[in-house]
């Protein structure tokens, strides 16, 4: 959850910030991923609940509030500005859907896309949130998370352990009608300056368009536009 600022209470509530993005959470549950104290969790908690930065959903349950995501909205994202510079090519190379995947707990959220300008499509507008049990965003986001994280989504999960070695190994994963009938996609893992993986690039359109193999057709393409994104990424952290 990132490093201490040494300033115990805005610790202990951007803690609570995170947990309650990963899950909603009720006090219980909330003092138990914390390790809270149930009266400073529960202080802390109605306290960013009177700022909007958590808010209730039916269930009474703690979730984020809309003050994170008006701040979101006017920060800079570096990794979405890079991909702007690369979907685009990415799209008309393919004539297909592309989209760039981040994850957020149990799901993935698209968070740049570029659509053909004419004829059918596979849209997935941006801000659309996905779960993270099918589909080849999904896959290559969960070969390259933490292992506790892996255990928890291989739960309710299309695919195995085995299968996201394999992709760890090839580099990209595909899928066909997993997510949504008749939809195929492939993707591919973007590196940020570190190397660590901090999204996924996909091209997504119909089977009969992509065929059931779209890894054979497209590999290549999508493994260079996540290149491309990763190399104008570790450009911009050596600034």
């Amino acid at each position: 959850m990132g490093k201490d600022s040494g300033i115990g209470v805005l610790d202990k509530s951007v803690m609570i910030l995170h947990v309650v993005a990963e899950q909603p959470c009720n006090l219980g549950e909330l003092c138990e991923l914390t390790g809270l104290p149930r009266a400073t969790a529960h202080r802390l908690a109605v306290g960013l609940e009177v700022h909007q930065m958590v808010a209730r959903d039916e269930s009474g349950r703690w979730i984020p509030g809309p003050t994170l995501g008006r701040l979101a909205a006017s920060a800079r994202d570096i990794v979405r500005d890079a991909a702007l510079m690369v979907l685009p090519r990415l799209q008309e190379t393919t004539g297909e859907s592309v989209q760039l995947y981040r994850r957020e707990g149990a799901e993935r959220v698209c968070i740049a896309a570029a659509e053909p300008p004419t004829g059918l499509r596979d849209t997935v507008p941006e801000g659309t949130r996905l779960p993270m049990s099918a589909g080849s965003a999904a896959k290559v986001l969960a070969a390259w998370s933490d292992p506790d994280t892996v255990r928890t989504l291989l739960a309710d999960a299309a695919y195995t352990d085995r299968s996201l070695a394999e992709i760890r190994r090839r580099g990209w994963a595909q899928s066909v009608a997993e997510r949504s009938a008749g939809v195929a996609s492939i993707s591919a893992p973007v590196r940020d300056g570190s190397g660590a993986v901090v999204a996924a690039v996909s091209v997504s359109g119909p089977v009969d368009r992509m065929g059931r193999r779209p890894g054979e057709r497209w590999a290549t393409d999508v493994l260079g536009a996540a290149e491309a994104i990763s190399a104008r990424l570790t450009s911009s952290a050596q600034m």
